[in-house]
């Protein structure tokens, strides 16, 4: 349940007919259930790349220095040079 109180609605994961197939046949043949097999493979998946998310989290966090413009420009995905060429952002509030 999320720290609001309130409990998550679940939505359907959309997928290619063949992905839901190759779903579908392995979960068959592992006895479980298609949902299970999914939040396993996730899980297994997002564990073998940690480090490659630490990088990347890193490398966002180096970004920021406190600014405003900093978290604009890492919201956006745009670089200083250009939240400046286009109007930058004022600091004050």
């Amino acid at each position: 349940m999320p720290a609001s109180g309130t409990p998550r609605r679940q939505a359907p994961l959309k997928v290619d007919p063949a992905v839901d197939e190759l779903i579908s046949s392995g979960a068959n043949f592992l006895g479980i259930t298609k949902k299970d097999l999914v939040a396993e493979a996730v899980q297994f998946y997002l564990n073998a790349r940690r480090e490659e998310m630490r990088e990347r989290m890193r490398g966002l966090m180096r970004q920021l220095d406190g600014t405003r413009a900093a978290r604009v420009a890492l919201l956006a995905d745009l670089s200083r040079e250009q939240l400046d060429g286009v109007g930058g952002v004022d600091e004050t509030d």
